[in-house]
């Protein structure tokens, strides 16, 4: 019989084990060893220095900071993933200032913190600027509330920063010369990513900036950055290892043209680039010096078409992940499967699905990427057809895809050569790829292929669905399998109220399930949350009509919203949200 926890860590000092502690990285395992014995649930806790909340209202911001007194990095996420689609309403919450006044108060030596999908006003980014000697690192994704003038707190203050992450935020432009309060003596930044600021910015202050910061591996630009100040920016950052070109366009120069690709050429560490191209660059050619040692191509905002984009792609020999808008189309993702053997992961976006000359990109572009790319584990893909066979010769191509994500940009469109629903392609993708964390799911679609996904995708921890399946039994199926399900989204489904109160133990195993356009009612949503008193159940309604107590059992639900908490019911919700 082994010897119990509690005798093994009586035989070391909690210094020991703090250091064995530190050889798991991941929550869960630290989790699991602090369920083992309170001796380890005590140096688990303050061993800790890495803290992720993924939503920040599954527990009180007080009570996190008192469990782990010793964080030094912090994410936080905040609005549900379908914020991304405008689903969420703009009032729904997420606020960060509770957060922060409780790690200013808890964690003074919290040197890294990261919000996404968060409000996040300029009092924030003034209390985290004054309230920890030792910052070096803020990340801020999909967030909003602040502006430049918050940034400015930023810059003054944060002597140690190392990371200024802005990543597809929204931030208002009232301080243009925010870049300015960064001291003359300040040299420590690493990464500065500010392709999100919709202003001007004081091109001189910022290469002065970096001038000094002669470690600077990651600068990401905005679209006001002109090309003869992107070449001086180049010249002064040689050793740049991710770069965001920003606009990168203009008129035709051949001095211009001469300096840009002198600049490039001297990029020898190059491994990642970026930019809002526009259709037609005259000036793209001058990077083709670097394209051989880039690992990540990203042009998920470059209208570049082909036969640019071929060009350019089949020099990119070690890519490892491309974002391309489907300009690229057919032919352009057969030479990136002919040249780019090493790639992971590719995203392909929409331009305009309903202009008067769609792309030529259809399913044969990525059965092209699956069989000519042996190491592809992530795809995200919009396209506009699909059929079951190519899905199936997806699968039988990519068994190690852990990422499939494929947006048919009409709904419920079937098999476009048979006219079939899609059941039998995605039935292949959670049967072929046994290690699939991520799935989303399009198209015509009946409940047979939500049985396959119940049955089948065992590892799944994240599913979206829309415009798809029966009868309450395609819910049924998800949530009575799917072992390993964290986040489930659900929209325009014709799922209802049996599905979701017969399965309601396994929302408490899930971080949250997100519903709207379906078919649940108020009086179900009720007796969820009494069944269930560790959810909160949020029911949400934009149209603000009536009172919620006056309305029916058997009154429709538009959107809910299920998550675990230990903090129960949260204090900001807006009129149109209602804790049931």
């Amino acid at each position: 019989m082994p010897p119990h926890p509690e005798w093994t860590a009586a035989m070391f000092p909690d210094e020991v084990w703090e250091h064995v502690f530190s050889f798991l990285p991941s929550d869960a395992d630290r989790n699991a060893a602090a369920a083992s014995c309170h001796a380890w649930l005590r140096i688990e806790r303050r061993s800790r220095r890495r803290v992720f909340v993924g939503n920040c209202y599954a527990v009180a911001p007080a009570v996190a900071v008192a469990r782990f007194p010793e964080a030094r990095a912090v994410e936080v996420k905040g609005k549900p993933h379908f914020a991304d689609f405008d689903l969420v309403p703009g009032d729904w919450g997420g606020g960060a200032d509770e957060w922060v006044a409780a790690m200013a108060e808890g964690w003074p030596q919290l040197e890294e913190l990261r919000f996404k999908r968060m409000v996040v006003s300029d009092d924030c980014l003034e209390v985290i600027a004054r309230s920890f000697r030792n910052f070096r690192v803020l990340g801020l994704a999909f967030c909003e509330g602040f502006s430049t003038a918050g940034l400015a707190a930023i810059a003054a203050n944060c002597r140690n920063l190392r990371v200024l992450d802005l990543q597809e935020n929204v931030i208002e432009d009232n301080c243009s010369h925010w870049l300015s309060h960064f001291p003359e003596s300040f040299t420590t930044l690493v990464h500065l990513n500010i392709a999100c600021l919709p202003g001007e910015v004081n091109v001189p202050v910022l290469e002065r900036l970096v001038s000094r910061c002669t470690n600077l591996k990651t600068l990401k630009l905005n679209h006001a950055i002109p090309l003869e100040k992107l070449v001086i920016l180049l010249r002064k950052a040689p050793q740049l290892v991710d770069l965001g070109t920003g606009r990168f366009s203009g008129e035709h120069h051949l001095d211009l043209y001469s300096k840009l690709e002198s600049a490039f050429t001297g990029y020898k560490s190059l491994k990642s680039l970026s930019g809002t191209w526009e259709a037609v660059p005259a000036y793209l050619p001058a990077v083709y010096s670097v394209c051989e040692g880039l690992t990540s191509l990203n042009l998920s905002y470059a209208t570049t078409q082909n036969p640019e984009l071929i060009k350019l792609v089949s020099r990119c020999k070690n890519l490892q992940r491309l974002w391309v808008m489907d300009f690229i189309e057919d032919d352009g993702l057969a030479a990136v499967a002919s040249s780019c053997k090493l790639l992971q992961e590719l995203r392909v976006f929409p331009s305009d699905p309903y202009g008067p000359q769609p792309v030529s990109l259809t399913e044969r572009g990525l059965v092209a990427i699956s069989a000519g790319c042996p190491m592809l584990h992530s795809v995200l893909y919009f396209c506009n057809q699909m059929t079951n066979a190519a899905l199936i010769a997806i699968a039988l191509n990519r068994p190690n895809l852990t990422r499939f994500r494929l947006c048919i940009i009409e709904p419920q469109t079937p098999d476009y050569l048979t006219l079939q629903p899609l059941d039998a392609g995605f039935s292949a993708i959670v049967e072929s790829c046994k290690d699939l964390r991520r799935l989303s799911v399009s198209g015509l679609l009946t409940d047979r292929v939500f049985k396959s996904i119940g049955a089948y995708a065992d590892r799944l921890e994240m599913l979206s669905v829309a415009f798809a399946g029966d009868s309450d039994a395609g819910l049924h199926y998800i949530l009575s399998g799917c072992k390993s399900l964290r986040k489930l989204e659900i929209r325009d489904c014709p799922f209802g109220d049996k599905p979701l109160l017969a399965n309601a133990a396994k929302l408490e195993t899930m971080r949250s399930l997100w519903m709207s356009s379906c078919s649940l009612t108020l009086g179900a949503c009720k007796l969820l949350a009494r069944k269930m008193p560790r959810l909160n159940v949020e029911v949400i309604d934009e149209r603000r009509g009536a009172s919620w107590d006056s309305r029916p059992d058997d009154c429709p639900v538009e959107k809910l919203y299920v998550y675990r908490t230990v903090a129960g019911p949260r204090s900001d919700t807006p009129s149109c949200v209602w804790t049931v």
